[in-house]
């Protein structure tokens, strides 16, 4: 009995890895039958998405060449944050019993015009803070509201084009406080002849080797402002990183050829959220100017700061 039960289980065996055998070579023959066919289809695909990208390229270039000059870009962005808090009878606090209101908004306009052989460009913004604390246990408090960022400024930039990336250009740009009797004291005019460079469509970098810096102020604690001849630099970048969020950046750098204490920058950063124009708005404004040191008798030229959180709006049109 042993004798044919093992001969049955032997043939058993072989006969399952003879199908097991055949079962794998007929998977390996339809894989390499797939992976042909997925060669030529790659292909076709590969030759299609070709097609796509040169109609792409030709109904850009023919958009272009029917779109009539000057063409222009307009639009409004702004942001507006608002804070409430109020404390009654709140022991842990050394001022139990307070209220304070934070108001604060931000404001960007723009027109740019494109001419054939020339550019326009022109923008302003607006950062304004207020800020009110009111310590009901102490009559002797200011509780009036005290403004707590206050920024204006425009710029209008001219170029007449050498190339699609590079043109001759001029430019002018006007900053200063508004509030508390700070409007031109101090205030800064920039006046330039240089050239400026568009490497891609988001970016425009302006390099002014001859600007004057005019400086407007009254004598501050026995302090003078001055102007002096110098290098304008600016770098303004506008992405819209995907669908729901967008960012503005403006460098703008005055190099005094007279010394570093005559020197000065500004760089703002304005993030939106904004979806179908209303979302989350955040502006960073960043601002090193050592005149503005002296004249507060500061030893030092600390780094200005500050940064604007709430509820963004955005208008824009062609």
């Amino acid at each position: 009995m042993k004798g044919p039960l093992t001969l049955a289980l032997l043939m058993a065996l072989f006969a399952f890895n003879w199908a097991n055998a055949q079962t794998v070579n007929e998977m390996e023959a339809e894989k390499t039958a797939k992976q042909e066919e997925l060669k030529v289809l790659q292909a076709e695909l590969d030759e299609l998405n070709g097609k796509v990208e040169a109609l792409k390229t030709d109904v850009a270039t023919l958009t272009d060449k029917l779109t009539p000059y000057p063409r222009w870009d307009k639009g409004v962005l702004g942001n507006v944050g608002l804070s409430f808090a109020n404390f009654s009878d709140w022991l842990p606090k050394d001022q139990p019993n307070t209220s304070a209101i934070s108001i604060g908004l931000t404001a960007n306009a723009y027109i740019n015009g494109d001419y054939e052989k020339a550019f326009w460009r022109n923008g302003t913004n607006l950062t304004l803070g207020w800020l009110k604390f009111d310590d009901e246990d102490n009559p002797d408090d200011v509780d009036d509201f005290q403004v707590s960022a206050d920024a204006f400024n425009i710029t209008s930039l001219f170029g007449y084009k050498l190339t699609e990336k590079l043109a001759i250009s001029t430019l002018g740009e006007y900053r200063t406080s508004v509030l508390d009797g700070k409007f031109n004291n101090p205030g800064y005019l920039d006046l330039g002849l240089g050239a400026t460079w568009t490497p891609i469509t988001d970016l425009v970098v302006v390099v002014h080797p001859l600007n004057y810096n005019f400086v407007f102020a009254d004598e501050v604690n026995g302090f003078e402002y001055k102007s002096s001849l110098g290098a304008k630099l600016v770098a303004d970048y506008t992405k819209q990183l995907t669908s729901f969020l967008a960012w503005k950046s403006n460098l703008s750098a005055f190099l005094s050829y007279e010394g570093s204490d005559l020197s000065n920058y500004t760089w703002v950063n304005s993030f939106s959220t904004a979806v179908k124009g209303v979302g989350i708005g955040l502006d960073i404004g960043l601002r090193s100017n050592k005149q503005e040191a002296l004249a507060a008798e500061l030893d030092d030229n600390p780094l200005q700061s500050y940064w604007l959180l709430g509820l963004s709006y955005a208008i824009s049109s062609k």
